[in-house]
Order: C-alpha cells, then sequence, then structure tokens
C-alpha cells in the first residue's frame, strides 16, 4: 500500500514558505491507519527498549498505537500546564516559533531504553527536545521513529548518531 497518498499536503500552514503534511486522511483510512502502525512496529522489532515517549497530539496517537500492538508502556510528553504531575521541562525551536516539552518527573526511570515516536521529523527540534528530556530523566535512547520525514528538511545532521527510522520520506 503506497501511504503517501494518504498524506495531503497543505501550503502555507502555519504560516507562509509552510508545507504541512496532513496524515488525517492516513488516520480515518482503517486499512492504511493499520498498515502505517504495522510497519512503524516492524521497524523497530529488533530494538530493545522498554517504553515509548511521544509528544503531543499527532504523536500521540502514533505512539500509543504502537506502544499497544508493541506490549510497552507509552509516556506523554506535552505543553506547558498540561500534566498534572511535577514536570521538568525543555524548550526547543520549530520551524515557525519557540514551545516547550514537558513530562512528568517519574516517567523515566534511570536507565530505562527508550522508543521516541512522533508523527512527522521536520527539522529534528522536538526529537531533540525529546532527546534532552529522556536524558535529563536517566533514560538512554533505544531508536527514534517517525512516520514522515521531511528529509529537504535535512533532521539527520541535527540527530546525527541517533539511531532513526522513517516509513514516509518526502
Amino acid at each position: 500500500m503506497d501511504l503517501k497518498q494518504f498524506i495531503r499536503d497543505i501550503p502555507d500552514f502555519p504560516q507562509k514558505g509552510i508545507i504541512f503534511r496532513d496524515i488525517t486522511p492516513l488516520l480515518k483510512n482503517n486499512e492504511a491507519f493499520k498498515e502505517a502502525i504495522d510497519r512503524l512496529c516492524d521497524l523497530v522489532s529488533e530494538e530493545e527498549f522498554e517504553l515509548v515517549v511521544a509528544p503531543e497530539a499527532r504523536g500521540f496517537i502514533i505512539g500509543s498505537a504502537m506502544a499497544y500492538k508493541l506490549g510497552k508502556g507509552f509516556v506523554p510528553v506535552r505543553k506547558p500546564g498540561k500534566l498534572p504531575y511535577k514536570t521538568v521541562y525543555e524548550e526547543y525551536q520549530l520551524e515557525y516559533g519557540t514551545e516547550q516539552l514537558h513530562i512528568h518527573e517519574d516517567a523515566i526511570e534511570r536507565g530505562q531504553r527508550i522508543l521516541i515516536v512522533d508523527d512527522v521529523l521536520a527539522t529534528g527540534g522536538t526529537a531533540e527536545a525529546l532527546i534532552r528530556l529522556v536524558k535529563k530523566l536517566g533514560g538512554e535512547v533505544a531508536a527514534l521513529t517517525f512516520l514522515v520525514e521531511l528529509s529537504y528538511l535535512e533532521p539527520r545532521k541535527r540527530l546525527e548518531g541517533y539511531n532513526l527510522k522513517t516509513l514516509i520520506v518526502y
């Protein structure tokens, strides 16, 4: 199945010059969504990890489905003010601004191996912040997995040395 056919391009969103890769058509198609999750799980089937860590909002969808299928725990990473317990955070640059990611301070135990999952790998800023959060809590990044990679933004340069796995590359 060609999963790219289920990803819609939206020009000039959230600002002029950005092409937003909209995965909602893929998510609403039961066969495409199942195929994407199955393939992403296959990409990491040889990796050893205990938890899936994913940021809101679309990362939750992909990451929690993968965690369920792989029989792993799931850790949500959220924007400021959304988690009820004590958090640690990292600030990072988006292609169109600055943001923060927060994680519960007890979400990861020292030495736990972590799979980071998100929907789109663009500039690598979000992924870098997720890596810093995992390390701040004493975890080890086993791999990073993304549904879509925007290779023309060269995110792999920022994430050199990490085990990256992507399903759909633009």
